[in-house]
């Protein structure tokens, strides 16, 4: 499935019936220059993120090529994230915490999934780029404390590294 500029995709998973979106600008281009991820969503998804479980149920949103080395399971299993850790929190803390904005509904992933394909919502991407920026500090946390080649120094702040597009074998 390849998404052009000015398509629409219409969503209907588990935990989004009905949301429609735009494409706006060309898949992988036309980031704000404040925006420079690491890896790509299927990247991500072949590298081990999220403990296999995040978005199994968005194949029909997401382009199948995304899918074909993910590593995926029915239930959350943190030997498929590339650090071996458990990785994430339950969505109900995420929710508390105010992680969730606007029309993402499983955080910053989704919508950074969507951003990527070109979706823009210029309220929303600032504000998730602000939070991705924020997130650096946790690199420099890794260099500080770890020798240089050591990638199982900080194996949770490189997972979680992993899972902000970051380079977690800095």
């Amino acid at each position: 499935m390849t998404y052009r500029v000015g398509d629409v995709i219409t969503v209907n998973d588990r935990m989004q019936q009905g949301y429609s979106y735009r494409i706006d600008a060309e898949a992988g281009r036309s980031f704000s220059p404040a925006f420079e991820p690491r890896f790509t969503p299927r990247e991500m998804l072949e590298l081990g993120v999220f403990e296999g479980k995040y978005c199994n149920d968005c194949v029909d949103e997401l382009p199948k090529s995304w899918f074909r080395r993910a590593k995926l399971s029915g239930s959350p299993d943190p030997s498929l994230n590339r650090f071996k850790v458990k990785s994430r929190l339950p969505l109900s803390e995420w929710r508390r915490k105010g992680w969730i904005l606007g029309p993402d509904p499983r955080g910053w992933f989704q919508w950074y999934c969507r951003y990527y394909l070109g979706r823009r919502i210029p309220e929303i991407d600032a504000l998730q780029i602000k939070r991705w920026r924020a997130f650096s500090r946790h690199q420099a946390q890794v260099r500080k404390n770890c020798d240089p080649g050591d990638v199982w120094c900080r194996p949770r702040q490189r997972q979680a590294l992993l899972q902000w597009s970051y380079d977690p074998f800095v």
